[in-house]
C-alpha cells in the first residue's frame, strides 16, 4: 500500500467511514493524473474504466481528499473547479493566462521563506499557501501585439 493510500485510509477510519472499492479507484485514479483536473473529467475516466462507480461517489469524494491534505482546488477557470494532487510535491504558484487559459506552476521556494518570516512578525500560524497570479502568458501577449 502506497503512503497516500495510508493517509486516505486512516483519514477515514477516525471520520469513521469505508475505503471503499469506489474509493479506492477514485484515489488511484486521481494520483494516476499528473495535471490539473475537474471532477468531471475524473468522472469519465473512472467510468471508461469501471461503471460501478457513479457521479455522486466521485463527487462526495472530492472533499474527503481535500480534508485528507492529498489534492487541493488549484485554479477556478470559468466558473468551474480544478483539482490537483499535491501529496509529495513541493509547494507551487499558479500562473493562469486570461487569454487562453494555460496554467503553469513554479515552485515557491524561493518566496516561501519571506512569507514565512512575515507571517512570523504578524504572529500569524501559516497552515497553507494557495498563490494564484493571472494574466497574460508570453503567447497571448505575442498574439496580442501582432493584432494592433
Amino acid at each position: 500500500m502506497q503512503e497516500h493510500e495510508r493517509i486516505f485510509e486512516d483519514f477515514l477510519l477516525k471520520k469513521k467511514l469505508k475505503f471503499t472499492h469506489p474509493r479506492r479507484l477514485i484515489l488511484d485514479t486521481v494520483f494516476g493524473l499528473h495535471e490539473h483536473f475537474e471532477v468531471e473529467k475524473l468522472y469519465d475516466i473512472i467510468h471508461k474504466v469501471s461503471r460501478d462507480v457513479s457521479r455522486a461517489t466521485v463527487y462526495r469524494t472530492i472533499p474527503l481528499l481535500v480534508d485528507a491534505g492529498l489534492i487541493q482546488r488549484s485554479v477556478r477557470e470559468e466558473n468551474r473547479d480544478t483539482y490537483e494532487h499535491i501529496f509529495g510535491h513541493p509547494k507551487h504558484s499558479h500562473w493562469v493566462c486570461s487569454g487562453c487559459g494555460a496554467v503553469l506552476e513554479t515552485d515557491l521556494h524561493d518566496i516561501l521563506k519571506p512569507l514565512q518570516n512575515k507571517a512570523k512578525v504578524q504572529n500569524f500560524l501559516i497552515s497553507d499557501i494557495n498563490l494564484t497570479i493571472s494574466g497574460l502568458c508570453w503567447k497571448c501577449q505575442s498574439d496580442d501585439n501582432e493584432s494592433q
